[in-house]
């Protein structure tokens, strides 16, 4: 007699893959958004610099 999980299945090896696949997931995600937020703040910084010179706030 073996363990079910509850969907009728057995317990061991079922949801692995999918559980890893999950996971790569979510780091790949987590890099592209960590990036993503990187370039946002120095696009916006540049962005900011780029219109305070024009408007005379800086001296280049």
């Amino acid at each position: 007699m073996t363990a079910t999980d509850g969907d009728g299945g057995t317990g061991e090896g079922t949801g692995r893959p999918s559980l890893a696949a999950v996971a790569r997931d979510r780091r790949v995600w987590l890099i592209l958004a960590i990036v993503a937020g990187l370039i946002v703040c120095c696009c916006s910084a540049v962005v900011g610099a780029l219109i305070a010179l024009s408007s005379g706030l800086l001296t280049a």
